[in-house]
């Protein structure tokens, strides 16, 4: 994961420049397929921020079904 979550503030920051996390269209490919989403990302150096809760659940889910294809 490239960033920490500053829960008083509810706000992730980016673990390698400590730079707010801001929302932003990102792709991200599985299995020859490329699905450009919203996630958050680090405005510097462009890391990405996939949380537990999204890749154990729509991630998953999405995997799932391109697999069973």
């Amino acid at each position: 994961m490239a960033g920490k979550d500053t829960q008083a503030e509810g706000v992730f920051e980016c673990l390698k420049c400590n730079m707010p996390m801001e929302s932003g269209k990102v792709t991200v490919s599985y299995m020859g397929s490329d699905f450009p989403v919203e996630l958050l990302k680090c405005k510097k150096c462009g890391f990405v921020l996939i949380t537990e809760e999204l890749a154990l659940g729509k991630m998953l889910e999405v995997e799932k079904t391109l697999e069973d294809k």
